[in-house]
């Protein structure tokens, strides 16, 4: 675990853009009881996590016309507990710091895993994850 205060400005990057921080099993259970579309993010202090994907998320959050109903984020490494919860809830997925899912009615539907990141920009990054809110957020129409 690195110390607190290293991670502070990693935690407030997604914090600012509206993410909830989720940081014991119990918040993470109680935000994917939620109904709806839940943003999950696993944050990471890694270099991929600080050039890509928190600046690709906060970028699609903010273009976006059909955002998740809920967002989270949990940080590997520091919130352990919290991080395992979360990613007992990616059926199918290996663990990945950073990851990207989101979830609807607490199933996943979406899955960005630390590879796709990698060899990603962080507009690469926000234009599939409006894509993957335009098809998993958007509001039906009458």
């Amino acid at each position: 675990m690195y110390p607190e205060l290293m991670v502070i400005p990693m935690r407030e990057e997604l914090t600012r853009a509206g993410i909830q921080e989720a940081r014991t099993a119990d918040e993470v259970d109680a935000a994917l009881a939620r109904p709806g579309t839940t943003l999950v993010v696993v944050n990471s202090i890694c270099g991929c996590a600080a050039g890509k994907a928190r600046p690709g998320i906060r970028l699609a959050l903010a273009n976006t016309p059909n955002p998740p109903e809920h967002k989270i984020t949990v940080f590997a490494g520091q919130d352990r507990e919290a991080t395992e919860r979360a990613r007992g809830y990616f059926e199918g997925q290996a663990p990945s710091s950073p990851s990207v899912a989101l979830m609807r009615d607490g199933k996943l539907v979406y899955f960005m895993p630390r590879a796709v990141i990698e060899q990603s920009t962080a507009q690469d990054i926000a234009g599939e994850l409006l894509r993957a809110f335009d098809a998993f957020c958007a509001k039906a129409t009458a």
